[in-house]
């Protein structure tokens, strides 16, 4: 089809990375464009791992404040002491450590669009100050006295229902109904089965091509078989996926009973609790906290074996933090044993903060990361347990 007669969704969606040839995306893309060269506030939903951000990212680079900034915000991942200052900004003296006026992320956004993901994380007194400045465009830094007038076009995410939270107490109605203006609905990848095997196919090109690989592809079978899996972490979840077979299979081609092996896996870590069984809820935590961190060394060790095997890889490694070795995963598992008779599930939790937070050195940041939480839950977290 020659570039003069190809439909402007086609376009966008090469521009945007946004991958399939569904009804769905085609629709998807058909409304991002629609909605794109105007100011209309657009709330975007969706489960985990669909590409909310790529949604927002392309609405962004196909309207009129293109080459202005597109600034992302993880609402989720700030903890809730600081939010309103890296939204907004703070005066110099405004508070224990502001030693320079700092600009918020509304100020770097001037002109261009800000993309506030999981809005539905955002504490109720910040969704206040929200609302101001969707309405009039204008705020305060922390600590100012003076109204800085921003212009900018707001592109909100989340994966919760906000009617729900409404209705629960847990986000502001008003703000609800002025971030709601357009609403996009990114689909579930097991909604648009037909686009997996181009995405399969992208990821292993991008990840081999980045890291020098040499990998004689999926036979049809195992695509197929990728099909047939519900993906309850859609995108992100196949991409990690295929990337990891193909690391851990050292390049091989992968036949279907190969990549059954690792959808059992995945399906085993995606079954829901907590389960009737004739065990206190105590002892089933603890047991699945110990099952998680065995997994982990697992693949850690699977890892290490792979690199020890090889003298020379085809393809560069990330070195793994010496934070994250066997070592430090078997310390854990060892005294979580040990203790586990004699501990409460929070004493277990506390003490597991408390070692990795030793051995980042009191990095926050690394710490949420070796522990799967978000930088927010972990603050909340070291307060409860009064951690310093």
């Amino acid at each position: 089809m020659s570039e003069q007669t190809e439909p402007k969704w086609r376009k966008i969606q090469k521009e945007s990375g946004i991958i399939g040839d569904s009804d769905a995306i085609r629709q998807l893309i058909e409304t991002i464009d629609q909605v794109a060269d105007t100011d209309i506030s657009v709330l975007i939903t969706g489960e985990s791992g669909t590409g909310k951000e790529l949604v927002a990212k392309a609405i962004h680079q196909n309207s009129r404040r293109r080459d202005n900034p597109f600034i992302t915000v993880n609402c989720g991942a700030i903890p809730e002491g600081i939010i309103e200052s890296e939204l907004f900004g703070h005066e110099k003296g405004s508070f224990t450590g502001a030693t320079n006026v700092r600009k918020g992320y509304f100020e770097l956004a001037d002109e261009g669009s800000i993309f506030l993901d999981e809005i539905g994380d955002l504490p109720i007194p910040t969704q206040v100050k929200l609302l101001r400045v969707l309405e009039n465009l204008e705020f305060m830094r922390v600590g100012g006295t003076e109204t800085i007038q921003v212009d900018v076009r707001f592109i909100t995410a989340t994966n919760k229902n906000l009617r729900k939270e409404v209705n629960k107490g847990h986000f502001r109605e008003d703000l609800y109904f002025r971030l709601n203006a357009m609403h996009i609905h990114v689909p579930a990848l097991r909604q648009r089965k037909e686009d997996i095997p181009l995405l399969v196919k992208k990821f292993a090109a991008d990840f081999c091509r980045e890291n020098h690989i040499d990998f004689k592809g999926f036979r049809e079978d195992a695509v197929s078989l990728f099909k047939d899996y519900s993906w309850p972490g859609n995108i992100r979840e196949l991409k990690n996926l295929v990337e990891k077979i193909i690391v851990l299979e050292r390049g091989n081609e992968i036949s279907e009973s190969t990549l059954s092996r690792y959808l059992h896996s995945a399906s085993e870590d995606n079954k829901n609790l907590p389960v009737l069984v004739d065990k206190p809820k105590e002892e089933i935590e603890r047991e699945f906290l110990l099952r998680v961190l065995l997994e982990i060394k697992g693949e850690i060790a699977q890892l290490r074996d792979l690199l020890l095997s090889r003298e020379r890889p085809p393809y560069r490694y990330n070195a793994l933090p010496e934070i994250t070795s066997t070592e430090y995963i078997e310390d854990i598992e060892n005294s979580s044993r040990e203790d586990s008779s004699k501990k409460s599930v929070s004493e277990m939790e506390k003490q597991l903060i408390q070692d990795t937070l030793a051995r980042t050195r009191g990095n926050k940041r690394q710490a949420a990361k070796l522990l799967g939480l978000s930088e927010r839950t972990l603050y909340r977290k070291i307060n409860r347990y009064g951690l310093r």
